[in-house]
């Protein structure tokens, strides 16, 4: 990739962390690169419609262009369309919150939601971010299928989730993860309480191809009051009976059909 594309990904990557937008100063200072090449790569994105500037505040945020090639994409792949009934149902099941991220490489990023609580807390994280692998119970059930070799590759290439950046009980080491991965495999599913948010649960189970890879992640999660153990394990059934249901019917959507015939598809529901 040459250095100017590069950097242009990293700018937009940067300001889809920022919805607030960055002034220029900013930019530069969090891209380590100089003011006045940062400058440039603006200019060029603005040029092309990616990027907006508020003159009163001198902030850049980046215009809804990329959001509507992702749900353009998303639309002609048929993933929302076919997805969005069994998210639905789940969600209305469990009454919490489902999610759908699929796996871009090595990594799962949110693309659809189903909020199942219509009252009290109610547990919706930012969509289009990275799942972190080490604090969650969509990255912890993936990692099961995997030697403890690839597990200790995919976590140190991404890196442990901080406590104070989500969980206290969030593992900041190998030796505090592999026993929770250890209990997936065992359990066929994962849960998680005080790791990826304070005071949230999850939990998760593999969604499998018809050759019997693994090649989605099915999960709910909410706040830990009402997600407790035993709600849990009354969802178990719902859970791995939805899983099956997605992994049917993943064939009828063009993107999924492709994803599920390639080794590094996965499909998590909350975090």
């Amino acid at each position: 990739m040459s250095a100017v594309a590069e950097r242009i990904l990293r700018v937009l990557e940067e300001l889809a962390n920022s919805p607030e937008g960055k002034t220029l100063s900013e930019l530069s200072t969090s891209l380590d690169l100089p003011i006045s090449a940062t400058h440039r790569l603006l200019a060029d994105l603005m040029e092309q419609d990616y990027v907006r500037k508020d003159e009163r505040r001198g902030e850049f945020t980046l215009t809804m262009k990329m959001p509507s090639l992702g749900l353009r994409f998303l639309s002609a792949g048929g993933v929302v369309d076919i997805a969005q009934p069994i998210l639905e149902r789940l969600a209305s099941t469990s009454g919490e919150l489902v999610r759908l991220a699929i796996v871009d490489g090595e990594q799962l990023i949110y693309v659809a939601k189903a909020q199942g609580a219509r009252q009290g807390i109610r547990y919706d994280p930012e969509m289009g971010r990275p799942v972190t692998l080490s604090c969650s119970a969509a990255g912890m059930i993936w990692l099961a299928g995997k030697s403890d070799e690839e597990v200790m590759r995919l976590v140190s290439k991404q890196g442990f989730g901080v406590p104070s950046d989500f969980g206290p009980n969030a593992p900041t080491t190998f030796k505090a993860l592999i026993p929770h991965i250890d209990a997936a495999r065992t359990n066929g599913y994962a849960t998680t309480h005080d790791m990826f948010l304070p005071a949230m649960s999850s939990m998760a189970t593999t969604v499998h191809a018809e050759n019997g890879e693994v090649r989605a992640i099915l999960i709910i999660a909410g706040p830990m009051s009402r997600l407790t153990d035993a709600k849990m394990k009354e969802l178990v059934p719902s859970l791995m009976s939805t899983s099956k249901e997605l992994s049917e019917a993943s064939g009828v959507s063009p993107m999924l059909r492709q994803a599920m015939k390639g080794p590094n598809f996965a499909v998590s529901i909350a975090s």
